[in-house]
């Protein structure tokens, strides 16, 4: 900030008239010089205002956000004239344009109204066309009247074991025809199902079980470890009630009283204490997913179901179809490799399908073509990488590929970004785009008040598609599931823990998770934003960034998978990074890698990349020269855990800083 005060004492010179010019040298000399000017009466000296001129680096900051910065601080400065008493945080940034778009114009639109549950949209979808294939699997085709004669048969089964209204019933199967009649007909008999992850230990779903109040195990499993349920009914043994009685008979489940309100599924997902929690989501929002708006147009009726059941993808690879008229395409169960489910994908001529960043990354690198029989193909899970993004488009011109955000809360989706054939890019960062029908996204501060455009807050949820809560979890419920300052009374929205903003054409940008945010000498670090920066460079495909431990404490550590037909070169990245970021959020190491360690559904696993080796010098090295030299260069590989110092290195550039320096 440079502060200065008008004269109008114009120098005098003999014979000549004088008048100042400013004079700029279109040169930044900071990344944002803001010049105060003072200005008074030439007669008087009264005070005539104030003149503000922001200087700014245009490798940094286009023209309209420096406008948009200096725009607001005016209005700051007008709030605070305004109200000098008010604390800065309750200050009013938001034009009145600027709030009506955060509250309505960039919002999704009114959701379609329906008051249903999902067995009952299923049943009538049957009723309408039986003969209409409903799911294939491995050659089988089984029709949408074959699948509800067989719910039917499994809820009768269900009401003879006792199962009622508000129940939930365990269900540990692969993927197939029997699992989507066992969904069904758990619904059918008014209970909720609940997926068990066929890959996890025993202990963890046994655990899962009794905190759900599970009775009931459904499998097709001839034998399964014991999960404490009281019956177990398997899918393939008509005879079997589960109570060792042998009777397939029983009365059908009063389906009168079920409610859009009831539970259709509880999802367990990973807890940040280790405790494994349990969303709770009605049949009123899976029916709301299934009916929105964006689906129509022909994209989804043919859609491939690959996801572990018990993710909540399944939602909608089960439903959006299903209860939509349209076909479910049954992946064989266990884990794809990338050519089969490419070749499932173009032999079943599935027209949509979501994808994990990290499937879609791995095939976008290695065959991007494959795809090219898709309507729409939808990524998530993970910030969408650009080149991944470039690299489908390129290879499949007239699919869309759309960027999709939405925690298990939301039920499954929030919100989309959708690039459609001939239209253009993103430069940089591919947005996660704006909410579904009757859901809302709000980006808040630490108040819970809307921030500007262009601001980094929270993400919020509100609207359609919020689950219940966690099963119960009232306390870890009312923690997440917060009061809607922006809705009717009693709304709620739901806090995802990301940071986000949106941008100026109204579309949200993922920023990365809030609770990763670390701190190195004390500066606050956002390994997300890092990332953004990483993927932006055209040799890398996927980044990802964490703390790692040196000899001169914590330091950043870069991984980077190249883009297909690259070779990222790491000290290029580092310089790439310094180009757009401080130097105090550059990775003191940058690690290429063939492909990222992911958890079991499909996300990074941070804990599992490979300790990166010690920082390695960017110049080239000479040995240390003399005694002096030689002793410098010890003491410096003893401070920074170096193999070896040349004369030509940089003490910052091997991990040094400044506190580190005053050991010397």
């Amino acid at each position: 900030v440079a502060s200065q005060r008008d004269a109008h004492d114009e120098p005098v010179f003999p014979g000549l008239r004088v008048e100042t010019e400013a004079v700029r040298t279109d040169t930044a000399k900071f990344d944002l010089t803001l010049e105060v000017d003072e200005r008074h009466d030439p007669a008087t000296g009264a005070p005539a205002g104030i003149g503000l001129a922001l200087e700014y680096a245009a490798d940094l900051f286009d023209a309209e956000t420096a406008q948009r910065l200096l725009d607001r601080l005016v209005r700051l400065a007008a709030a605070v004239a305004h109200d000098p008493a008010a604390p800065i945080a309750a200050l009013d940034l938001l034009t009145p344009a600027e709030r009506a778009d955060l509250a309505h114009g960039w919002q999704g639109a009114p959701a379609q109204p329906h008051a249903t549950t999902v067995d009952a949209l299923f049943t009538a979808r049957a009723a309408a066309h039986p003969e209409r294939t409903a799911a294939v699997c491995a050659g089988r085709e089984a029709s949408y009247g074959e699948l509800d004669a067989l719910s039917d048969r499994l809820a009768a089964r269900l009401a003879r074991l006792g199962v009622r209204h508000g129940d939930t019933v365990a269900v540990l199967m692969d993927r197939s025809v029997e699992l989507i009649a066992a969904t069904l007909g758990v619904l059918k008999a008014g209970a909720a199902y609940l997926p068990l992850d066929a890959a996890a230990p025993p202990a963890r779903s046994a655990a899962i079980v009794a905190e759900a109040g599970a009775a009931v195990l459904i499998t097709d499993a001839g034998s399964v470890p014991d999960l404490g349920v009281r019956h177990t009914l398997r899918v393939d043994d008509s005879n079997d009630s589960g109570d060792g009685k042998g009777s397939d008979g029983g009365t059908a489940p009063d389906r009168a009283a079920a409610h859009p309100d009831g539970l259709a599924y509880v999802m367990y997902t990973s807890g940040s204490t280790g405790t494994p929690k349990g969303v709770a989501v009605s049949h009123r929002e899976v029916v709301a997913l299934a009916v929105d708006r964006r689906w129509r147009g022909g994209a989804h009726e043919r859609v491939l179901f690959r996801s572990p059941h018990a993710f909540d993808a399944s939602t909608y690879e089960l439903w959006v179809p299903l209860l939509n008229g349209g076909l479910v395409v049954i992946a064989p169960p266990g884990d794809l490799d990338v050519p089969a489910l490419a070749a499932l994908m173009q032999e079943q001529r599935v027209t949509g399908t979501f994808l994990t960043a990290t499937l879609f990354n791995e095939l976008a690198d290695r065959c991007p073509e494959r795809l090219a029989t898709l309507v729409e193909v939808m990524t998530g899970g993970e910030a969408a990488s650009p080149a991944a993004v470039r690299r489908v488009r390129e290879h499949c011109p007239g699919t869309t590929v759309t960027n999709a955000y939405g925690p298990t809360e939301t039920t499954t989706f929030a919100a989309t970004f959708a690039m459609a054939p001939g239209a253009p890019l993103p430069d940089g960062q591919v947005p996660i785009g704006r909410p579904l029908d009757g859901t809302c996204l709000h980006i808040l501060d630490d108040r819970l008040a809307p921030v500007p455009p262009g601001a980094t807050g929270e993400l919020y949820v509100a609207g359609t598609g919020l689950a219940q809560g966690y099963l119960g979890r009232p306390g870890l419920t009312a923690e997440r599931f917060v009061a809607c300052p922006a809705g009717p009374p009693g709304a709620r929205m739901y806090r995802t823990g990301d940071l986000a903003r949106w941008n100026t054409a109204g579309q949200v940008e993922y920023l990365g998770r809030a609770d990763r945010q670390v701190k190195i000498r004390g500066l606050r670090i956002e390994p997300g934003e890092i990332e953004n920066v990483l993927v932006g460079h055209p040799s890398v495909g996927r980044a990802a960034v964490t703390v790692v431990p040196t000899a001169a404490g914590p330091a950043l550590a870069g991984y980077a998978v190249p883009a297909a037909g690259a070779a990222p070169d790491p000290a290029e990245l580092r310089r790439h990074l310094r180009s757009e970021l401080p130097d105090y959020m550059v990775p003191l190491t940058i690690t290429v890698l063939d492909r990222l360690p992911v958890t079991a559904n499909g996300k990074t696993d941070l804990a599992a990349l490979p300790s990166p080796a010690p920082a390695a010098a960017e110049r080239p090295y000479e040995a240390p020269r003399d005694d002096t030299e030689r002793a410098l260069a010890a003491l410096w590989e003893q401070l920074l855990g170096a193999d070896r110092v040349g004369v030509h290195d940089n003490f910052f550039e091997l991990g040094g800083h400044s506190l580190l320096a005053t050991r010397l």
